[in-house]
């Protein structure tokens, strides 16, 4: 049987999609209509946000430990976070964890290297793009980070916060990140992480002028490939 999969939810948007790409993907390694057993647990997302917006990285930390022993209690065998910007609080809980995690920037770092890319642009929240979550898991496979500057990071957090969290899909916020992307791209940049659940609903391969690493989904296939395999999802 394969392994039951705990989702640790944030943002509902990012957590819809990690959700549907679960469910829809398991197909192909389980036959039609089949994929393991999946349950999400997440607290209010403005529970989060007070927390992210003091700087309170060890209370962000605490929910997602309360929603992991919730989903141990359900028989989860690991956990996933379709939330980039809260995996900055994971260090500090993973110890204490109930389960085992799989971490968002370690499954981007490996597929980049799959793909033989050597030099990412990394797009998100301002708070993600300020941290060390993604600088850390490429560095340690060899890999450059491009961040965004002040002014583009500005943008693309308005327009995470008060547009794709609410399910919000504007032309306007795809040109943007097309010109970040662009951007990135003239300064040698040979992909782009997205690196916020949410940017996977209006940025893709056929819109973007670099290819692109979709956090979310590569997040879900690795789950998928560890519940039925027991290994890291394929390049």
């Amino acid at each position: 049987m394969p392994q039951h999969i705990g989702i640790v939810a944030c943002s509902a948007e990012g957590a819809a999609l990690c959700y549907r790409t679960l469910c829809v993907e398991g197909a192909q390694l389980l036959g039609p209509h089949a994929h393991p057993e999946v349950t999400l647990h997440t607290h209010s997302l403005a529970q989060y946000m007070d927390c992210i917006y003091r700087g309170d990285w060890p209370g962000v930390g605490e929910l997602m430990l309360s929603s992991a022993r919730k989903l141990a209690k359900t028989g989860a065998d690991f956990l996933i976070c379709p939330d980039n910007t809260i995996h900055q609080a994971l260090a500090g809980i993973e110890a204490r964890s109930p389960l085992p995690w799989l971490h968002i920037a370690e499954v981007v770092a490996a597929h980049a290297v799959a793909r033989g890319f050597k030099r990412l642009g990394l797009t998100g929240t301002r708070w993600l793009v300020d941290s060390e979550v993604y600088s850390d898991k490429l560095a340690g496979k060899g890999l450059e980070l491009v961040l965004p500057s002040a002014q583009e990071r500005d943008a693309m957090n308005r327009i995470i916060m008060d547009e794709l969290v609410c399910g919000q899909f504007k032309p306007e916020a795809i040109a943007c990140f097309q010109r970040v992307f662009e951007r990135m791209k003239d300064a040698g940049c040979d992909a782009v992480v997205l690196g916020c659940t949410e940017i996977p609903l209006i940025m893709n391969d056929s819109n973007s002028p670099l290819p692109t690493l979709d956090s979310t989904r590569l997040l879900a296939r690795a789950a998928l490939n560890r519940a039925v395999r027991g290994a890291p999802a394929p390049a």
